[in-house]
């Protein structure tokens, strides 16, 4: 045998064994964490109203982006603004990040949390805080985070929070902390 054909050979095996090998690794699919992490569709500067169940505005939102997620349908949502109606004026309900369940009944903001009353209906309240659950369908907010409550000649420090925004009825659930500042007599 010349050297020629056991070259021939040697580059015959190895052409089978690479094309074995290469006809094996075309059935690998792609990662499942690559394709969980893909969404059903992407929003950017859009403004969503949702209707309760009477037909009524619920909320408003507003956000830079909101994608949706193809395995659990939730949104997730940089920088939202809710809007909630209430008799007293709106609520203006703003976070980092937000998470909306599938089904709507509730929303998770993260990051710098703060809710804002309408000023021109009653006294203005504000509340800071780093996390918090809001349930559009009862009108409520919630946390367990430490929390910030502020109204006119008024601000409160505790941790947890439960607020009714319709009715404008907070809770602060413990390690409560009052400051009076009275107002200026002219």
């Amino acid at each position: 045998m010349s050297w020629r054909t056991g070259l021939g050979l040697a580059l015959l095996v190895a052409a089978i064994v690479s094309g074995w090998s290469a006809w094996r690794m075309r059935d690998r699919s792609a990662p499942a964490a690559a394709q969980a992490q893909r969404s059903d569709y992407v929003l950017r500067d859009f403004e969503l109203v949702a209707l309760g169940k009477d037909g009524a505005e619920s909320l408003r939102l507003r956000a830079p982006q909101l994608q949706r997620s193809r395995d659990d349908e939730s949104l997730d949502i940089d920088a939202p603004v809710f809007l909630i109606p209430a008799a007293q004026g709106p609520w203006r309900v703003r976070a980092d990040r937000g998470w909306v369940s599938p089904d709507g009944d509730l929303a998770r903001l993260e990051g710098d949390v703060s809710g804002h009353s309408d000023p021109a209906e009653g006294p203005p309240t504000t509340f800071r805080t780093t996390r918090l659950e809001l349930l559009p369908d009862q009108d409520l907010v919630r946390t367990g985070a430490p929390v910030t409550l502020t109204r006119p000649g008024i601000m409160q420090t505790g941790t947890g929070l439960e607020a009714n925004l319709k009715t404008r009825q907070y809770r602060l659930l413990s390690q409560v902390r009052t400051r009076y500042e009275p107002s200026v007599r002219r």
